[in-house]
């Protein structure tokens, strides 16, 4: 499973799970850019086979729902959805 990289200042490991096509998981990645935040991302519609099996049970650990964006932070916490106030609060912005 290869993310992407989006350089920025690093705030926390940033882990973002999106769809391609999802209007709210651009928007959250258009936002991180806004912070100047360095983070990778996954776009699951993009991954097939045993690696998107991967990809969903790792997703599933942090969001059962399995709905998208999910951000992971620090490998401790989650935040599911396009939530921006949410986001800085976590990553203390």
């Amino acid at each position: 499973m290869q993310a992407k990289h989006v350089k920025g200042k690093k705030a926390a490991d940033i882990m973002l799970y999106t769809l391609s096509t999802c209007i709210w998981c651009k928007k959250t990645k258009e936002f991180l850019k806004e912070l100047g935040v360095e983070y990778f991302y996954i776009d699951v519609d993009t991954v097939s086979g045993e690696e998107k099996e991967k990809v969903s049970e790792e997703i599933e650990k942090w969001n059962p729902a399995v709905s998208f964006p999910t951000i992971v932070i620090d490998n401790k916490e989650s935040v599911l959805g396009f939530q921006p106030d949410e986001i800085k609060e976590k990553l203390k912005i």
